[in-house]
């Protein structure tokens, strides 16, 4: 789905929730249903088998109805569909063998996905070195927008789609600003408040007030001009790195979203580095992270 146009609202027929079948998917399904609801989705909820390893000797697959792993994952993925809210909620369950990424992308392209929510581990470290971390493989991947729901996130009932403090945060390269349009589309759906946001680490405080007021004279020309009728529009500018910046922000309004724009995989730039910042937020936020990828 390509970026609505600033001041269209989002249409999102189609949502992909995908899970691995434990509390990490389970703390975010509440907001693919939420989010369902508010635009009026079918949900396409999704859990990929892994691929065998090799084997040194090949050996003839085993049947689908031999496959002890497919066979649970069949049970689970029924279990989910028929558990809770999302019994009331228009849904089919699909279940699929391979990569999760490359399941995900074929699955987005076959129904026309118009956003991915799913949970992280929020591994770090070694951890992640090692095992890598599916969700950012994901939403630097995916073609179409993701809102990943990390291990720090409310996991209180009263998860909604309600979102009222709303972060949009900027480095302003187009990669960044393909966000925006969704920052103030939902902006508008909720008639929120909208701050957006661009950190710029180790600028001499000599400096600083001139760096600011640029800052924030580009941040307000983003922001269309009837806005105030809507939403609740801020701009910050401030001289932190921008993941320290943005967490510290979204605690102290108690944000419902972050907004942000990433870097493809494969971009020329640090951004698939551990400690990316994409990454860095939706490992720590205290609410999910809606990424659209540049």
């Amino acid at each position: 789905m390509s970026a609505p146009a600033v001041g269209l609202r989002l249409t999102l027929k189609h949502i992909l929730f995908t899970t691995d079948f434990t509390s990490v998917s389970e703390n975010a399904m509440p907001y693919a249903l939420a989010m369902a609801r508010l635009y009026g989705s079918k949900i396409f909820v999704t859990h990929a088998v892994g691929p065998e390893p090799p084997l040194a000797i090949p050996l003839e697959p085993v049947p689908v109805e031999m496959d002890p792993h497919w066979q649970d994952a069949r049970r689970n993925l029924a279990q989910v569909l028929e558990t809770g809210a999302i019994r009331t909620t228009v849904r089919e369950g699909i279940l699929e063998q391979g990569n999760l990424r490359e399941v995900i992308e074929d699955i987005i392209q076959r129904h026309t996905i118009d956003l991915v929510v799913l949970g992280s581990h929020g591994r770090h470290g070694l951890k992640k070195l090692v095992l890598g971390s599916s969700a950012e493989e994901i939403f630097r991947t995916a073609s179409c927008p993701v809102m990943t729901v990390g291990p720090r996130a409310s996991s209180n009932e009263t998860k909604s789609a309600n979102f009222r403090q709303i972060l949009f945060a900027t480095d302003f390269s187009q990669g960044s600003l393909n966000a925006l349009p969704y920052a103030l589309s939902l902006a508008e759906e909720n008639q929120a408040e909208l701050t957006l946001l661009h950190f710029i680490p180790m600028v001499p405080s000599l400096h600083q007030d001139m760096v600011r007021a640029e800052g924030e004279n580009r941040l307000r020309a983003l922001i269309p001009p009837d806005a105030e009728d809507w939403c609740k529009p801020h701009c910050v500018v401030a001289f932190e790195f921008p993941a320290e910046g943005i967490l510290a922000l979204a605690a102290e309004r108690n944000a419902d979203l972050i907004v942000m724009g990433v870097r493809a995989r494969g971009a020329r730039s640090s951004a698939h580095l551990p400690w990316a910042i994409a990454y860095e937020v939706v490992c720590h936020a205290p609410c999910p992270v809606l990424t659209v990828r540049g």
